[in-house]
C-alpha cells in the first residue's frame, strides 16, 4: 500500500524527487556564488552592463535557491544546507577571479545548460507523479532559462 504525505502524494516518488531538488540545489547554490564573483570582478568596456546583468542573475538564482529548498520542505525531505554538501554534489564547478565578460558568459551558458538537464528531468519525474507543484516550478524556470540562453547567445555572436 502507498504511503501518502501531507500534500496528497506517494511519499517514496516524492523522496525521490526532494533528492533530485536538492541536487538541483546544490547546483544553483554554485551558479548563484559564480554569479556573485562574475558581479564583482568583471573588467572591461562592457564593465557597467555586464555587472548590472549579474547582479540581475544572481538575485534571480537566489530567489531560486529558496523556492527550491522550500519545495523539498514541502515534499516532507530537508534541503542541502552546507556548502560541504554543495561542492560534493554540484556538477557546476566554482569559477574564480573571472574577470572577462565574455568568459563568465560562457561559464553561465554551460550552467544554464546543467541547470536546464536537470530541471527536465525533475519536471518528468513530478509529471509522472501529478506533482503539480513541482511541475508548476521546473515549468517556469525552463521557460525564463530557455529564454536567457537564446538572449545570451546572442550576446556572444
Amino acid at each position: 500500500m502507498k504511503k501518502i504525505n501531507n500534500i496528497g502524494l506517494d511519499d517514496k516518488v516524492s523522496q525521490t524527487t526532494a533528492e533530485k531538488l536538492n541536487d538541483l540545489l546544490s547546483n544553483y547554490q554554485m551558479f548563484y556564488m559564480n554569479l556573485r564573483g562574475f558581479h564583482w570582478n568583471i573588467k572591461g568596456k562592457k564593465f557597467f552592463e555586464l555587472h548590472l546583468k549579474f547582479e540581475e542573475l544572481y538575485n534571480d538564482a537566489l530567489e531560486k535557491v529558496d523556492e527550491i529548498a522550500e519545495r523539498v520542505l514541502t515534499l516532507s525531505g530537508t534541503p542541502l544546507h552546507s556548502f560541504e554538501k554543495y561542492i560534493a554534489t554540484s556538477k557546476i564547478n566554482s569559477a574564480e577571479n573571472i574577470t572577462d565578460g565574455e568568459e563568465a558568459i560562457d561559464i553561465i551558458l554551460k550552467a544554464l545548460i546543467t541547470l536546464l538537464d536537470k530541471e527536465r528531468a525533475i519536471l518528468s519525474i513530478a509529471a509522472d507523479a501529478n506533482d503539480e507543484g513541482t511541475v508548476a516550478l521546473m515549468s517556469d524556470y525552463i521557460v525564463q532559462q530557455e529564454k536567457l540562453v537564446w538572449m545570451l547567445s546572442s550576446y556572444l555572436e
